[in-house]
């Protein structure tokens, strides 16, 4: 399956959605450049609905923790909505679920902003 990411706004809140693997060539570099231009482009509340992601491994990890150092340092907030389970057991193992606010639906997603 073909990584793909797409961005949507619903108010002031920049959703990045990842359908597919977010691993070492596939769907890491995607996703670091869609959060990154939508914190560039100014976004200051990013939500990355992840129910659609197949795997992710210690790349796509590092990647989404780039990304929340990159959105944090130019005062971005970047939350995680819908983690399927297998995702949700890396987050928890790495205790990176601590990190990120994390959030089981969009409607929660975008009221926590």
């Amino acid at each position: 399956m073909k990584t793909t990411v797409t961005t949507r706004d619903v108010g002031d809140v920049k959703i990045v959605e990842l359908h597919g693997k977010i691993t070492i060539g596939a769907g890491d570099l995607q996703m670091r450049e869609a959060i990154h231009a939508a914190v560039n482009g100014g976004a200051m509340k990013i939500l990355v609905d992840m129910k659609d992601v197949t795997t992710i491994d210690s790349s796509g990890v590092g990647e989404l923790v780039g990304c929340y150092t990159t959105a944090t340092h130019k005062g971005a907030k970047l939350k995680l909505v819908s983690l399927p389970p297998k995702i949700s057991d890396v987050l928890t193992v790495t205790q990176l679920i601590t990190v990120f606010d994390v959030f089981t639906n969009e409607k929660d997603g975008l009221a926590s902003f």
